[in-house]
């Protein structure tokens, strides 16, 4: 569902003479696993390793969608990259804030996997307060792109 939501965004990015980041290298997605592992002891689910190997994270009229940290990618890319690791260590210097993967942010909403729920979820910012919960993160990041 989100791959065909994309193709309507290109569209419209394209009116404004952007584009969208190339996918990101198999290589340069392991890499960034091991280090994701290692720095935070958990493995990211496959929907969204799949999505940045497609797509290497986005921002849009203020809606972002993390993607692999220039410390790991060497690959030229059509947008700033906000890097997953490095916003996850701002979000986790709260304590109650490391049961969540941060997947992406807008200027009012976290968009997130519940590593104990196994959910992804969408919490209001910056209350941490749930505000909605998806079923897959196919659901989570089309929501994202429509907001977008």
């Amino acid at each position: 569902m989100w791959k065909d939501k994309i193709e309507g965004l290109k569209e419209e990015m394209a009116e404004f003479e952007e584009e969208l980041n190339n996918g990101c290298s198999p290589e340069n997605l392991k890499l960034f696993q091991d280090e994701v592992k290692q720095k935070f002891g958990y493995e990211l689910p496959k929907e969204y390793i799949d999505f940045l190997g497609t797509i290497n994270g986005f921002e849009y009229n203020g809606f972002i969608v993390y993607g692999v940290d220039d410390s790991i990618s060497n690959e030229d890319n059509n947008q700033i990259v906000i890097g997953y690791i490095d916003s996850n260590r701002v979000w986790y210097e709260n304590e109650h804030q490391k049961k969540y993967m941060f997947l992406g942010d807008s200027h009012i909403s976290w968009y997130c996997f519940d590593i104990e729920r196994k959910a992804y979820v969408e919490l209001d910012k910056p209350s941490g307060v749930l505000s909605a919960t998806y079923k897959s993160f196919d659901d989570l990041l089309s929501k994202v792109i429509t907001d977008s």
